[in-house]
């Protein structure tokens, strides 16, 4: 008896040792899958570390750790593989509550996939919610561009800590208000002087106040800081830079002893802000001294070739792009933009030919250069390269925009009106296609447009009121242009813009007393107003009133359109020596004001003394052929 019972303790010894043997293996096998997936996740390995996974899935996956999960998390999070995560969350469904670590990944995982209502779900469901979990949902809100959301968390905190302040400081940063400067003030001053010392949190403060335009506050901030790091430096950079004082950016760039790669981008960014010959020098100076390490860094190449693009160093450019063997599409779209910005946009579009697969921006800054070429080749070239552009990029409101602009441009209303039914509306996407119709001398249809938006409930601009205008003057019926003009707001109709093109409004309509009428209530005309007038005059056959106009306007507003114009009204009335007395007035005759007086004596049967101006004009210029149309 008692030799069966010691057998039988043997075995269930043995038995219990096999179990915990199985026990420590399974959890090394689960310490060593953990530690490979992260380190091919440390490598930006992502796809293989899932495959790894995936090849052990024929285990019980609830009995792998926290690690392999979360490691497994992690991998969809950055492929933004939103249905392989949901799987596994399924799969683990009932240690959620359980386990915080695997919680808060999953949190981040919907957040960053930019599925919200999956992370409020689960955020919603815990009962006990730690500092890390408010952390990945204050993150997500400010990624899915809800820092509102992230604010009215964090005010439910009793005792956050340096991550959570950093994430409200950046909801701050994003929001840009008056509210979320307070509540950056009011966090400061409550926080732990402690955490003073902390770099991070001291630069996402300084980003909050300059997000939200207090650049004096940042710089209290950043001056009373005595341990400044290149992360300090950049908030403030960047801060200089997004409140147009790109000077002050340069300046505290002068004051770092070794800029990052960060800080040189900043520094580069600020001279293209300025754009002028001493940031174009900067620039120059600058890139000698900078590391040769940091050349292969095509962000830095990128804000580089911008810079000497907009300081309008186009040669200098071209240089270091052509000399660089590893161009990314940053660099390409920097080049395009800036041949478009120096009035190249055949080089743009030529370069752009060179890209195989063109990013989102690419394809914008394309689009920009057909746009200012404004012919039927820049047409045809935007049309060819709609059939090859992927179906997804039709979701950037940005790059439509971009294309509805070069249909107008280069004069195809029609497709640009099929492209804008299909678009969602904006006050812009009106304004171009209203603007488009205009160009095409087809007024009838700006009108619909104005109407339509009204119906869709889309405040207009001055922009609109202008192209509405227009249109009118193009129609010329006294009865709609009087009803139309009441829907302006009196706000709008003050507006010297707006006045200035209802004189020409009611010039081209033959209405000259109400043109006069809205000249003469406006105490200071400025030299848009005078011009316009003076044009009126001239249309309808007053070319006294127009004369006694320009004798009258100040001579330090009058420019060649007055001259043209007043030269017009002569010309229109048979005043032949009142013009050519103007005409001999004029210091710098330029090829319009030639052809505005040549145009005069022609219409007056002065030909030799037409046929003299045409040969004083050619000694020293190329002929022009509006001489002799």
């Amino acid at each position: 008896m008692n030799h069966f019972i010691s057998i039988k303790l043997i075995n269930y010894r043995v038995t219990s040792m096999k179990v915990f043997i199985k026990y420590l293996s399974t959890i090394q096998s689960n310490f060593d899958l953990g530690n490979e997936m992260k380190s091919f996740n440390d490598k930006k390995q992502f796809k293989k570390a899932l495959e790894l996974f995936d090849k052990h899935m024929k285990n019980n996956i609830e009995t792998y750790s926290s690690l392999v999960i979360t490691q497994a998390l992690k991998a969809c999070t950055h492929i933004k593989d939103l249905q392989r995560g949901s799987d596994i969350h399924h799969l683990i469904s009932s240690r959620i509550q359980h386990d915080f670590h695997i919680l808060t990944s999953l949190i981040h995982f919907y957040m960053q996939c930019g599925d919200v209502r999956n992370a409020e779900l689960l955020f919603n469901k815990t009962k006990k919610k730690t500092l890390s979990i408010y952390g990945a949902m204050m993150k997500g809100y400010i990624k899915n561009n809800i820092p509102m959301k992230a604010i009215d968390l964090f005010n439910k905190i009793e005792n956050p800590d340096k991550v959570i302040i950093i994430f409200v400081f950046n909801a701050c940063a994003a929001l840009g208000t008056s509210e979320a400067l307070d509540l950056t003030k009011k966090t400061l001053e409550k926080m732990s002087k402690s955490l003073y010392s902390n770099s991070y949190i001291l630069s996402s403060v300084l980003d909050a106040l300059m997000k939200c335009g207090d650049v004096k506050y940042a710089e209290s901030v950043f001056n009373s800081s005595t341990n400044k790091d290149l992360s300090m430096y950049g908030a403030m950079m960047k801060g200089y830079i997004e409140n147009n004082d790109p000077e002050k950016a340069i300046e505290l760039f002068k004051q770092v002893k070794n800029p990052s790669e960060v800080v040189f981008n900043l520094f580069f960014n600020a001279c293209a802000t300025l754009g002028t010959s001493e940031s174009l020098d900067l620039t120059k100076k600058t890139l000698e001294k900078m590391p040769k390490s940091f050349y292969s860094n095509s962000y830095i190449l990128s804000s580089v070739l911008d810079a000497l693009m907009k300081c309008g160093d186009i040669k200098h450019a071209e240089s270091i792009f052509n000399s660089s063997t590893n161009k990314v599409f940053s660099m390409y779209g920097a080049m395009i933009k800036g041949y478009t910005k120096n009035n190249c946009p055949e080089k743009a579009i030529n370069l752009f030919k060179q890209i195989e697969n063109p990013s989102e921006v690419n394809l914008i800054v394309f689009f920009n250069a057909c746009a200012q070429l404004r012919t039927q080749e820049a047409l045809n070239l935007v049309k060819e390269t709609l059939k090859k552009m992927p179906k997804s990029y039709y979701l950037n409101s940005r790059l439509l925009n971009a294309l509805l602009d070069a249909y107008i441009k280069c004069g195809d209303s029609s497709n640009g009106e099929i492209l804008f039914l299909k678009m969602n509306k904006s006050i812009e996407n009106y304004g171009n296609l209203m603007s488009g119709f205009n160009k095409e001398n087809n007024p009838e249809k700006t009108l619909d447009l104005f109407n339509k938006m009204k119906n869709d409930g889309i405040q207009a601009n001055i922009i609109i009121y202008l192209c509405l205008i227009k249109a009118l003057s193009r129609i010329g019926d006294y009865s709609l242009s009087i009803s139309m003009i009441k829907q302006i707001p009196d706000s709008f109709l003050h507006d010297n813009q707006i006045k200035t093109a209802l004189i020409d409004m009611w010039g081209k309509t033959g209405y000259v007393d109400k043109a006069k009428d809205i000249f003469e209530k406006n105490l200071q005309p400025d030299q848009a107003m005078y011009n316009s007038m003076i044009h009126c005059y001239g249309l309808n056959g007053k070319a006294t009133e127009a004369i006694q106009l320009y004798h009258h306007m100040p001579k330090d507003i009058i420019d060649e359109i007055t001259y043209v114009c007043t030269l017009n009204a002569c010309s229109h009335s048979g005043l032949i020596d009142e013009a050519r007395s103007i005409f001999q007035s004029i210091e710098n005759k330029t090829e319009s004001i030639y052809g505005a007086m040549i145009d005069c004596f022609s219409r007056g049967s002065f030909f030799e003394e037409a046929q003299k101006l045409i040969d004083q004009y050619e000694y020293s210029h190329p002929p022009a052929v509006s001489m002799y149309s």
